[in-house]
C-alpha cells in the first residue's frame, strides 16, 4: 500500500528533491528510505512504515500497488456517452448489426455484453469477491491472480489492449484505491458483503489473455532432440500407428506439464516438441498439418486459456526444426 494525496485519487506528491530532477523510481533515494516518492513504487507492507506515513498525515487516502499485491481489478466506468462503432464496443469482437444495443451507454452496459456473450455473468454482478463503488458511480472488481502470470494494465479504450468500452484492467503498473478511501468526490464504498477477492475467473483470464494483457513470452531458443527421443521417434514404423506413436513420443514431456498448473518447464517442452516435430516435417516423416494440430491441441489441453502464448512458441519452434530436417542417420542434409 502507499499514501493517496488527501481528497485526492492521486499518489501524494514527491519531494522536492524528486520534482526538481528527473530520475526513475529504481534510481530515488527517498524510496530506500523510507519516503514515498513516485507513487505505487514506494508501496510496502512494512507495518512500522505504515504507521509513520499514515500516522503523520491521517488524510492520506489508501492506494494498492496491484502487481505485487497479485491484484487483477476490472475497472468499469459510469460515464454516459454514446457508444463507439460496433467493431470498437468489444476490441476483437464484431458485434452483429442484428444485435440490439438501445440503451448501452455504459462500461457497465459493454461488460454485460461481453459476459452475455461468452455465457457468464458479469463480473459487476459477482457477489463472490470485493466489490467497491467509486463515487463517480462506477466500481472496482477486484480478483487475485491465481497464478505467476504477469497480467498487464490498461488504460482506457484503446485498440491496443482493452478488455470492453469504459472498462479498464488494474494490475501490473498500476494502483488500484482501497475501499474505505475518501475523496472530495465522495467514499470508495465496499458493495455486498464479501470483502476478499477471489481468484480470477478462466473465462476472464481468456478474455484479458486474448486482448493483450499479458507480455509477449519469452521462447526459448530451441535444444537439441535427446538422444532417446531421437531413437523413439526413428525407429516408429510407418501408417496410422506408427504415426501415433511419434506423436504421443514426442509431446509426453508437454503433456507431463499438466500434472502442474504453472512452471514444470512448459514453454521449454512445448519448443523442443515443435522442434522436433518441425525437424520430422522436413524430413519428410511426419504431415505437417497433423502434427500441428496435436501440438495445439496437447499444449491447450495442458494450459488452457494460454493461446497467444502457445502459439507463438509452436510457430518458433515449428519454423527452427523446419529449417534442420531429422533424417534415419540422426544427421542433417
Amino acid at each position: 500500500m502507499h499514501p493517496l494525496a488527501a481528497g485526492r485519487k492521486t499518489p501524494a506528491g514527491n519531494c522536492g528533491d524528486c520534482r526538481a530532477r528527473t530520475h526513475s523510481a529504481g534510481a530515488c533515494p527517498c524510496i530506500r528510505a523510507g519516503r514515498w516518492c513516485h507513487g505505487f513504487h514506494a508501496a510496502t507492507l512494512d507495518q512500522e512504515r505504515i504507521e509513520q506515513w499514515w500516522g503523520s498525515h491521517p488524510h492520506f487516502g489508501v492506494g494498492v500497488s496491484c502487481g505485487p499485491a497479485g491484484l487483477v481489478v476490472i475497472d468499469i466506468d459510469a460515464h454516459t456517452a454514446p457508444p463507439p462503432g460496433r467493431d470498437r464496443l468489444l476490441p476483437g469482437i464484431p458485434i452483429a448489426d442484428h444485435v440490439d444495443l438501445t440503451g448501452l451507454a455504459t462500461g457497465f452496459h459493454a461488460l454485460a455484453v461481453l459476459a452475455a456473450l461468452r455465457g457468464h455473468r458479469s463480473p459487476a454482478d459477482d457477489e463472490t469477491t470485493l466489490r467497491v463503488r467509486t463515487p463517480s458511480g462506477g466500481m472496482h472488481v477486484w480478483y487475485r491472480a491465481p497464478d505467476a502470470r504477469r497480467w498487464l494494465s490498461s488504460v482506457g479504450s484503446s485498440p491496443g489492449r482493452a478488455l470492453a468500452w469504459q472498462v479498464d484492467i488494474r494490475a501490473h503498473g498500476s494502483y488500484i484505491i482501497a475501499p474505505g478511501t475518501t475523496t472530495r468526490h465522495g467514499a470508495y464504498r465496499p458493495v455486498g458483503d464479501v470483502r476478499e477477492p477471489a481468484a480470477l475467473p478462466l473465462w476472464l483470464a481468456q478474455e484479458l489473455e486474448r486482448t493483450g494483457h499479458l507480455p509477449e513470452p519469452t521462447v526459448p531458443a530451441p535444444r537439441p532432440v535427446p538422444p532417446r527421443a531421437r531413437q523413439a521417434v526413428l525407429a516408429a514404423g510407418g501408417g496410422r500407428e506408427g504415426l501415433r506413436h511419434v506423436l504421443g513420443t514426442v509431446l509426453a514431456p508437454v503433456e507431463a506439464c499438466g500434472s502442474a498448473s504453472e512452471g514444470a518447464g512448459f514453454s521449454d517442452a512445448l519448443n523442443r516438441a515443435a522442434f522436433t516435430l518441425g525437424g520430422l516435417v522436413a524430413a519428410g516423416r511426419l504431415p505437417r498439418d497433423e502434427s500441428e494440430q496435436a501440438l495445439r491441441e496437447t499444449a491447450a489441453r495442458v494450459r488452457p486459456g494460454q493461446e497467444r502464448r502457445i502459439e507463438q512458441i509452436i510457430r518458433s519452434g515449428l519454423a527452427a526444426g523446419l529449417r534442420k530436417p531429422l533424417h534415419h542417420t540422426g544427421g542433417h542434409r
